[in-house]
């Protein structure tokens, strides 16, 4: 436990020495929301809710969590940094945990972040709130996860395409969060649920408004999707942490 601590302390660090990306991430839904609130407010129709929006936002903020994931092995497997910790005590799983830990706090500030400007911008406060950050744990794993098997198969360039603009936007366009899934309808919708972006907005959704019948299926789409992908990517890194420590 003690060596994925000290493995997990130095990716913190890692994590900060770029405060610009970092940055960029926890601000950018923040100026997507206040974006769409200033033109809820100039439209005569409800389309940008902020009872609506925020689990959203939060799930789209939270898609910014792979790029640092993917990145940040990525960078180690190019520069050798892992190929000479194969060498130490280290097993597969205190690797794994070591790029988890230092993510996962930053997944709940990412999340809490942006329903503290919700609430500013009109959200009523209430403990669901708390339980959609609990419920959005899951969502960041399974983030981390696409992340770590980007970052475990590709270079560091490819897995920053990879986490980057194309995740970002599959996760905005696919979830709903800036409309409703059900106006395009058809195949576009199929798809949509079944991928977990939708599943995961809809999850907040549902635990905010306190219809907490209606987070079923979809806390077991995320939490299905979540395993799977962390499971994969495990068994990914394992797998390039035996080849690159026979070669």
């Amino acid at each position: 436990m003690s060596r994925t601590l000290v493995f997990a302390g130095r990716n913190r660090k890692e994590l900060l020495r770029d405060p610009l990306n970092v940055a960029f991430a926890l601000g950018f839904p923040l100026v997507v929301m206040l974006l769409l609130t200033a033109i809820q407010a100039n439209v005569p129709v409800a389309l940008f809710q902020i009872e609506a929006i925020a689990p959203g936002l939060a799930v789209f903020g939270l898609s910014f969590i792979s790029l640092f994931s993917g990145q940040l092995v990525a960078k180690d497997r190019s520069s050798a940094f892992l190929t000479r910790l194969y060498a130490s005590p280290m097993r597969g799983s205190d690797f794994i945990m070591g790029y988890v830990l230092p993510l996962v706090p930053l997944s709940v500030l990412q999340s809490a972040i942006c329903f503290a400007l919700a609430v500013a911008l009109g959200l009523p406060f209430s403990f669901r709130i708390l339980l959609v950050l609990l419920a959005y744990v899951l969502v960041a794993v399974l983030f981390i996860g696409i992340g770590l098997l980007a970052g475990s198969l590709l270079t560091d360039k490819q897995a920053g395409g990879i986490c980057g603009a194309l995740l970002t936007n599959l996760s905005a366009w696919l979830s709903g969060t800036w409309f409703d899934l059900s106006m395009v309808g058809g195949a576009f919708e199929r798809v949509a649920y079944c991928l977990p972006f939708a599943h995961a907005n809809d999850l907040g959704k549902a635990i905010l408004a306190g219809e907490y019948a209606k987070i079923f299926p979809h806390i077991w789409w995320v939490l299905g999707y979540a395993c799977g992908i962390m499971a994969l990517a495990i068994w990914a890194f394992r797998r390039k942490m035996k080849t690159e420590n026979n070669a």
